[in-house]
């Protein structure tokens, strides 16, 4: 009889035990509670964006950092999640996390000013960054692998309502409420989570802990904070020096610094923050370079859309968050279903379908414009929902196959890790693009309107008409509100053309995961399931 079940009959403690079948699927169950917040508070906020910077006064290369705080802060905390996981145990950990997740909520609803939200938002962050891996080690330590695709799969459905729901509860909430609720309604769901985890899960430590690398984690703290701040700052506003100004290159420096130390201690200690051994596996390594070229072009895409369908077709953030039900919707459908499939046929199938229809799906996104219909807007969506939910179970079950159990927790971690870090330079790198093309596509569109042509004095004397009619007046003041609304015209349609752009580089980028997918390697070993159970007793 295993230890912890036979301790806990002394004590008279009445729950499920590991053997009882349903045991599992309850722990999945709490885990999808976890799943369903982190994944929640990196979408539902993308809606609030518009209303955030509104209430501050503030730009879009400040107010990105609402975003990339929370998806860099992940990042660096991933890692750390396996030894806190192996050192204090799995059920602590994750309520450890859920604490966090909420009590930084709250501190983010009560926010002054930009300045305090980007902070606790990091506080948010923090917690976020335990649940994802530790849920996903616990739920992968649970299930043989022989069921692991399919368990996966439905772990996959809270992430994919996080993606319908939360921009649609985001949008509610926003036109109904105001922007704090967004960070409020997550304090309810944080306390029945914790409660679940409570009642629910029983805690597992492994026998051998290893020592904390604080200088891994400092270094790779300052490596990764520094080039985000280089790369979202190059075209910031109050940046006038570009990218040769003293703040960007000493920034580039300094992670350049934090990188080299970074790759010095993790290769000559005993228990690195993050095992790079890990990536001696080629299947693994092949799989997180493809999910960071994928979080680069889906965080980033993700980013763009809504400041789009607000700012330049007046969609309020309700409707704005309407648009992405479908995405989830469809993922939640086809997760569980390419998960099933993982496990029956070689995954790399439905994963590079995914991929394909992803890349396609942003392609199409290239096309957008003042006149965009609603059609034209949900079609690119609805394959963007399809494709996540063929690719993300079958790359999850690739990259775990061949790991031992005790590697769980580690491997987890780095693969969440990977797609973080991809997300945080994508919404980084995007947001600089953006910023940068409206630039230029402004002063290309000022260039290109002469206004001395015949066309010009045509189309302003019919602006001149409009206005006079509407709103009254006479002479120049007319003829200098007709000038005006064709300046905004040619600034809106300069931002238009620059989310274009972003999107068609977001289709390059998820076409370059094609490349490494076909250099994974699959092959499922006979008497697969008889080992690994007996290794999972």
């Amino acid at each position: 009889m295993p230890q912890n079940e036979l301790r806990h009959r002394k004590k008279g403690i009445l729950r499920l035990d590991q053997e009882h079948p349903s045991y599992k699927w309850w722990v999945l169950a709490n885990i999808m509670v976890g799943t369903f917040m982190a994944v929640l508070d990196s979408t539902i906020v993308n809606v609030g964006l518009t209303k955030i910077m509104t209430a501050f006064g503030t730009s879009v290369d400040k107010i990105e950092w609402v975003l990339t705080a929370y998806l860099l802060v992940f990042a660096v905390m991933l890692p750390t999640s396996g030894w806190v996981a192996d050192h204090f145990g799995y059920k602590r950990t994750y309520f450890l996390a859920l604490f966090l997740f909420t009590f930084g909520s709250f501190l983010c609803s009560i926010s002054w000013n930009e300045n305090a939200l980007i902070a606790f938002r990091l506080v948010q962050g923090a917690g976020a960054g335990f649940l994802m891996p530790v849920g996903m080690a616990i739920v992968t330590r649970e299930f043989p692998p022989e069921k692991r695709g399919i368990a996966l799969g439905f772990w996959g459905i809270a992430a994919a309502a996080s993606v319908s729901l939360g921009p649609m509860i985001g949008g509610y909430l926003i036109d109904n409420y105001s922007w704090h609720s967004i960070f409020d309604v997550n304090v309810p769901v944080g306390i029945l989570g914790m409660a679940a985890t409570y009642i629910i899960q029983r805690e597992y430590k492994t026998e051998h802990t290893r020592s904390f690398d604080f200088l891994g984690f400092f270094s790779m703290t300052v490596f990764l904070t520094f080039l985000l701040l280089a790369l979202s700052n190059g075209n910031a506003s109050w940046n006038t020096g570009g990218w040769t100004s003293p703040f960007i290159l000493t920034s580039f420096a300094l992670s350049i610094v934090g990188f080299a130390v970074f790759l010095a201690t993790d290769l000559t200690i005993e228990h690195p923050l993050i095992e790079l051994n890990l990536l001696k596996n080629f299947n693994f390594s092949v799989t997180n370079a493809i999910l960071f070229i994928f979080g680069m072009g889906l965080f980033g895409s993700t980013f763009l859309l809504p400041l789009f369908l607000e700012n330049s077709l007046n969609y309020t953030a309700l409707q704005a968050g309407m648009v992405f039900f479908p995405v989830g919707v469809l993922q939640a459908i086809i997760s569980p279903v390419s998960g099933y499939f993982a496990d029956k046929i070689n995954p790399k199938i439905p994963a590079f379908i995914g991929l394909v229809l992803l890349a396609f799906s942003l392609y199409l996104n290239n096309f957008l414009s003042l006149f965009s219909e609603h059609a034209q807007i949900m079609l690119p969506l609805y394959i963007r929902g399809l494709a996540m939910g063929m690719m993300f179970t079958p790359l999850s079950t690739i990259a775990l196959a061949d790991m031992p159990k005790q590697k769980m927790a580690q491997a987890s971690g780095l693969f969440n890790v990977i797609r973080q870090i991809g997300g945080s330079f994508g919404v980084a790198i995007f947001g600089t693009m953006l910023t940068r093309r409206v630039l230029f596509h402004t002063a290309a569109n000022a260039e290109a309107v002469n206004q001395y042509s015949p066309f010009f004095q045509q189309v302003q004397h019919g602006i001149s008409q409009f206005v006079q009619m509407s709103v009254g007046g006479a002479g120049s003041e007319v003829a200098t509100r007709a000038k005006a609304l064709i300046a905004q015209h040619v600034a809106n349609q300069a931002f238009v053309q620059s989310i274009n752009d972003a999107f068609l580089l977001a289709a390059g980028i998820t076409t370059l995961c094609l490349i490494p997918l076909f250099f994974l390697k699959y092959k499922k070993k006979k008497g697969e399931k008889s080992e690994h159970a007996a290794a999972m007793e």
